[in-house]
């Protein structure tokens, strides 16, 4: 098949270099540009040091309108972060023929014009779409700990959420919170209760169970690592653990990304893969749900190539088997 031709708008973040890193090697793709207003002109490794001989690219400082009107283009992935990408669809006009693919939280309510970009949960819709809002990165990890339970109707009480994510999850900008001689050797909550990702969480769950209306108890943790988050989630549960893998397996079954563990599961597990890893037990009437997952490739950037992939009718997978980094 002919190459699908790309544009990254917001090449310079960490979302944008993963995109870079996934899609330079994606054997369909061909990156047409990446902008950035702020690298404009300086070749993609200067930024993204570890590109260092394996592209040519350099950041356009193009009207981006010019660059939307390139003949070919097929797709862009909107990476500039939250409120841009609402600014940038009303101030383009983008073709209905070029695919659209936000990395930000912007077009993920179920009433936007966008296809909310769970393929665990939303692979038809996707397959039919060219507007596809990505996931965020906690949502997606909470999101695959419970889908199987609301598919079956068993999301009958509170849930209840301990979720701690990697600082790459709060952006490239440099803030007191990400700055290495805070996060090194410290863990802190925020927005307990409050995260903004527990508006999607029920908007799945309801789609899929409509009744659910119990709390979703949500403490989100800063870790002091790079990358990658560990949502443990438990809520009451009648069955037994077998019972609960059956579930699971059964409803990942044709999904190539979320596995289910008989081991217990870990953050190096997942890192640098589009991978998420789910682990069950059961203890007192509670179902305990650990999964794992890398908060820039399943969170974010291999997410946004696994939905490419689905708008363009390839195989899921494909440029998405990804090593992970064990040790």
């Amino acid at each position: 098949m002919e190459k699908i031709n790309v544009g990254i708008i917001g090449g310079a973040g960490y979302t944008g270099g993963e995109l870079l890193r996934i899609l330079i090697n994606h054997p369909f793709v061909n990156v047409a540009f990446t902008h950035s207003k702020s690298q404009a002109g300086k070749p993609v490794w200067a930024t993204h040091t570890d590109l260092l001989g394996d592209t040519d690219l350099t950041f356009s400082g193009e009207e981006i309108s010019e660059l939307l009107a390139q003949n070919g283009l097929d797709a862009i992935f909107l990476c500039s972060g939250h409120g841009a990408s609402a600014t940038f669809m009303a101030e383009h006009e983008v073709s209905d023929d070029i695919a659209v693919i936000d990395l930000s939280a912007d077009f993920r309510d179920e009433h936007d014009d966008f296809v909310y970009g769970l393929p665990e949960l939303n692979r038809e819709r996707i397959q039919e779409a060219m507007r596809i809002a990505n996931p965020g990165c906690f949502a997606s990890s909470i999101q695959l700990a419970l889908l199987p339970l609301a598919k079956a109707g068993k999301l009958t009480d509170d849930v209840h959420v301990s979720a701690i994510t990697g600082s790459t999850g709060a952006g490239q900008a440099l803030v007191p919170t990400t700055g290495f001689t805070w996060r090194n050797n410290n863990v802190s909550i925020y927005k307990a209760f409050t995260h903004q990702h527990l508006a999607e969480i029920r908007q799945s769950l309801t789609q899929l169970e409509p009744d659910f209306a119990a709390a979703i108890n949500f403490i989100p943790y800063r870790g002091d690592f790079t990358r990658g988050i560990m949502a443990n989630v438990y809520t009451p549960f009648t069955g037994t653990l077998e019972e609960a893998k059956q579930l699971y397996r059964s409803f990942y079954e044709n999904h190539p990304f979320t596995h289910v563990s008989d081991a217990p599961v870990d953050v190096k597990q997942v890192v640098n893969t589009n991978k998420c890893l789910v682990h069950l037990e059961v203890h007192d009437g509670q179902l305990l749900i650990t999964s794992v997952i890398d908060n820039l490739t399943k969170g974010a950037s291999g997410h946004a190539v696994q939905n490419l992939n689905l708008v363009f009718g390839l195989p899921e997978d494909t440029g998405l088997r990804l090593k992970s980094v064990a040790f």
